[in-house]
């Protein structure tokens, strides 16, 4: 087995060596009783199972975003030897960032690395007419804001302190078992740091792996798991001024309209010193630079002075892939597909994802003592499917009713402004489920919905014959 030097980093610079191993080899790394501070899973490993003997059960993670911390972490600390591929521990993935208020505390995150806290936000129709939408947060509740490379490595450094070795790689291929119970073996080129650096070339053995990768995932390609339509987003973060940034202080603002996105929406979402302007489109790809123009227009008052200080575009699925489980390989984030349609959100379901996926190995293995197999990864998928396909659903088709024209998104801005719209819409979001309404309230928005939308198309019509 090959042998690799970890390198931890701390925010963007590496760690210094008096807190962490300076070398190790791969799945070297007993943990000791005193670090299994976990949730105990009920194991249901099957008899037919065989147990491994001389080391416990090996899980490679491609990809470190939040799926791949999570997933690290919790393999960890279950007793799985886990190593995690991570091609750049410095990356910044363009990503508004809105993480809802239940991930802080599901996954213990510190109040340090959120940047800001949001309770105030703007939709703003095609019209420029604005509603302001909050009024029914309670005093505790807001939307955390976070840039990507201070919460994906936060989540990495927390799975190397379980016991993971993160290793900066790049994945290349991984050759398939031979039998049933055989290894997949990764090749990875492994970097040292160094500017202009090859990499070396080294593969492991493992018993499973986890397709953390992103939406160009190797992993998922490997398995012929199949494409998706994806959006591309484009996000500038830009520096303003100061009495510009306070405007921002817990304020986000959305656009909607063609103008900005035939099939997506506009932002502006404050960071810690300074604002992420995006947004999306996954039809008119080629547009993509015109709609971020547009996007700095409708918010140019508010950002006048700013300096843009990084420009970012990447690729964001749009539905789950055809195939997420082959075998002993299973995707969970982008990988598998899981970005909600009409918000775009991506960052919690990544994490949980992760964590589930993760949870059914550990289960399934009954922590790391036996070998697992399809079944058990496939508990994840059950779980996952059942908990999360309502929300997916009901985010799919307001994207398909009110996003379809300027009218239909003049008329969801108008809804907007309806109390308990505002109070549904946030409860779902903070905590990811979707909640039960008043059958009255649900009635009366039911006639108010149809009422905005005759008027949008009203409105439409008189806009064509002009």
């Amino acid at each position: 087995m090959a042998s690799v030097a970890l390198k931890s980093f701390t925010g963007l610079r590496q760690s210094s060596p008096e807190n962490h191993h300076s070398s190790k080899s791969l799945f070297s790394n007993p943990l000791p009783s005193t670090q299994l501070h976990y949730r105990r899973l009920n194991v249901l490993a099957g008899k037919s199972s065989p147990k491994i003997t001389g080391r416990n059960l090996r899980v490679a993670i491609i990809g470190g975003g939040p799926a791949g911390g999570a997933a690290a972490e919790t393999l960890a600390k279950g007793g799985i030897e886990t190593i995690l591929i991570e091609r750049k521990l410095d990356n910044a993935k363009p990503c508004g960032g809105a993480i809802p208020l239940c991930m802080v505390g599901e996954f213990d995150l510190p109040l340090d690395i959120i940047d800001r806290r949001v309770t105030k936000m703007k939709m703003i129709s095609p019209s420029n007419v604005a509603v302001d939408i909050g009024r029914t947060l309670k005093p505790h509740e807001y939307i955390g804001m976070v840039r990507r490379e201070v919460l994906d490595c936060y989540l990495r450094d927390r799975a190397a302190a379980a016991g993971a070795t993160v290793i900066n790689g790049l994945f290349v291929k991984m050759d398939k078992p031979t039998d049933k119970y055989a290894p997949y073996v990764i090749h990875y080129n492994e970097y040292d740091g160094k500017v202009g650096s090859v990499g070396k070339k080294v593969t492991a053995e493992v018993d499973a792996v986890i397709g953390a990768d992103g939406a160009n995932s190797r992993v998922a390609k490997s398995i012929d798991a199949g494409d998706y339509e994806y959006a591309i987003a484009f996000q500038e973060r830009i520096k303003i001024p100061d009495d510009k940034m306070q405007y921002y202080e817990n304020l986000a603002e959305m656009y909607v309209g063609d103008d900005v996105s035939p099939d997506f929406y506009g932002w502006v979402f404050p960071k810690c010193d300074h604002v992420a302007v995006g947004t999306g489109t996954v039809t008119h790809k080629p547009d993509i630079k015109k709609f971020q123009l547009a996007t700095r227009l409708r918010a140019r008052d508010k950002i006048l002075g700013g300096k843009i200080i990084r420009v970012e575009a990447h690729p964001i699925p749009e539905h789950p892939r055809p195939r997420r489980l082959a075998d002993r390989v299973a995707l969970v984030g982008d990988a598998a597909g899981y970005v909600t349609k009409c918000s775009g959100e991506g960052i919690y379901f990544a994490a949980k994802s992760g964590r589930m996926c993760a949870e059914a190995i550990v289960e399934g293995s009954a922590n790391g003592t036996r070998m697992v197999d399809e079944a058990d990864l496939r508990n994840y998928l059950e779980k996952w499917d059942k908990t999360y396909w309502p929300t997916y659903k009901v985010l799919d088709i307001l994207q398909k009713v009110f996003y379809r024209s300027n009218p239909a998104r003049e008329a969801f801005v108008e809804m907007c402004a309806d109390e308990y719209v505002q109070k549904m819409t946030f409860d779902s979001y903070l905590y990811k489920r979707v909640v039960p309404g008043n059958p009255l309230e649900d009635l009366k928005l039911a006639v108010n919905t149809i009422g905005s939308l005759v008027r949008a198309n009203a409105l439409r019509k008189e806009m064509a014959k002009i």
